[in-house]
């Protein structure tokens, strides 16, 4: 998906959350702000898109959306029960009625056996504790990863949260 193809979809999301009087916020790890950034290039956003977190370190997790240290010691940063933890952490501190978490391994180096090059966990938390967590393997460059990263958990979000 290219630059174009975001921000339309971001636009969409927009349109949907203004709809419903509600806002997103996102937790990024691998992407680092990607998703962010794509919700802030819309003019207007500012009325659904309060903020974010880019929590990179295991630490940045912890203090800004409340993942469990027991988490990440048991199952680490790039897990499904570390995304749930971040979403609805993320949410929580947002006062955001949807939250996107995101961590992966982009590379080009951190992989391995169980968790590869590609490797990201999703989670989107939405109203009434519903939350989706998902773990997608992407391939391509650092670049590519993230992109995809990018666009799967907006294409996501807009699917399984704001179409109805």
């Amino acid at each position: 998906m290219n630059d174009e193809q975001l921000q339309h979809l971001s636009r969409h999301i927009g349109e949907q959350l203004k709809r419903r009087k509600a806002t997103v916020t996102a937790a990024e790890s691998c992407t680092g702000g990607w998703i962010a950034k794509v919700f802030t290039d819309i003019s207007g956003s500012s009325a659904w898109f309060e903020r974010g977190f880019v929590t990179y370190s295991n630490e940045a997790k912890q203090q800004m959306v409340g993942v469990h240290r027991t988490t990440l010691e048991q199952y680490g940063a790039v897990s499904e029960q570390t995304v749930r933890e971040m979403a609805s952490g993320a949410r929580q501190a947002a006062s955001a009625e949807y939250a996107i978490s995101v961590s992966g391994i982009a590379g080009p180096d951190g992989g391995s056996v169980d968790k590869p090059v590609g490797t990201v966990w999703f989670a989107i938390a939405g109203p009434e504790g519903r939350v989706l967590a998902q773990r997608k393997i992407f391939a391509g460059d650092r670049d590519a990863v993230r992109r995809q990263s990018v666009a799967w958990a907006l294409q996501t979000l807009l699917d399984e949260f704001l179409t109805n």
